[in-house]
C-alpha cells in the first residue's frame, strides 16, 4: 500500500467541527480582534467547508498556540444568514418557542393577553445581537437563557405590570448573545430565567 501523502484521503470535517470554529469567531468579534463584516465572511466559509484543510486558515490567526486543541464551548452555530424580522401574531393563546429554532437579528412579538415562552438555550444563533420588539398588553413574556447571553431592557416599558430582569450567573462564559428588549407592554410582565449548570448538561448529555 502507497504511504504517499498525496493519496492519502482529505479528512472532512463535522458539523461539530464546523461549530468549532463559528464559536472561535463569535469570540473574536466580541473582544474586537474581528468586525463585523470579516465575521459574515468567515462564517459564511465555514459552513460551506467540507474538510479541516478549508476550515483551518479561518481562525489560524485567531487562535493562540496551543489553543487549537483545547475544545471550545458547545454554542450552537449559525446555520445561515440571518433573517432580518420575523414577526409573531397572537390572541389569548399560548406562544413559544424553543429547541433548535433559528433567531432572526429581530423578533417582533403583537400579542394580546398570550403566554410568550422564548427558550434561546438551543436557538441558532445567526449574529451577536437579538432585538425583542414587544407591542401589545396582558402578555406575560419570559425568555428563558443560557450562560454567555446578556440583556438589555432600557427601552422597554412596561405599564401597569412588572418586569424581573436579572443577571445570569457569573461564571466567566464569554458574551455570545446580547438581546435588545424594546417597545411596550401594558397590563403584563417580562422575565429572565437562565438555565442552570445542571441542566445544561442534562441537555447536552441528552442530545449527544
Amino acid at each position: 500500500m502507497s504511504t504517499d501523502p498525496s493519496s492519502q484521503p482529505v479528512l472532512r470535517a463535522s458539523d461539530a467541527d464546523r461549530d468549532r470554529v463559528i464559536d472561535t469567531l463569535r469570540s473574536a468579534v466580541t473582544d474586537g480582534r474581528l468586525d463585523a463584516a470579516e465575521y459574515d465572511e468567515r462564517v459564511e466559509q465555514a459552513l460551506a467547508a467540507r474538510t479541516f484543510e478549508a476550515l483551518a486558515p479561518l481562525t489560524a490567526d485567531l487562535v493562540a498556540i496551543g489553543a487549537a486543541a483545547r475544545p471550545l464551548p458547545a454554542v450552537p452555530a449559525p446555520a445561515g444568514p440571518a433573517v432580518e424580522s420575523v414577526l409573531i401574531r397572537e390572541k389569548h393563546g399560548p406562544v413559544r418557542r424553543e429547541g433548535r429554532w433559528t433567531l432572526p437579528h429581530r423578533l417582533v412579538l403583537r400579542t394580546l393577553w398570550c403566554t410568550v415562552t422564548l427558550d434561546l438555550t438551543r436557538a441558532v444563533l445567526t449574529g451577536p445581537e437579538l432585538i425583542v420588539e414587544i407591542q401589545g398588553r396582558g402578555n406575560g413574556v419570559v425568555l428563558v437563557l443560557a450562560p454567555g447571553m446578556v440583556v438589555d431592557a432600557n427601552e422597554l416599558s412596561v405599564r401597569h405590570g412588572s418586569v424581573a430582569i436579572t443577571n445570569g450567573p457569573d461564571d466567566g462564559t464569554p458574551e455570545t448573545l446580547r438581546i435588545h428588549l424594546v417597545g411596550r407592554n401594558k397590563h403584563g410582565s417580562v422575565t429572565t430565567v437562565w438555565e442552570t449548570p445542571d441542566e445544561a448538561e442534562r441537555s447536552s448529555g441528552t442530545t449527544a
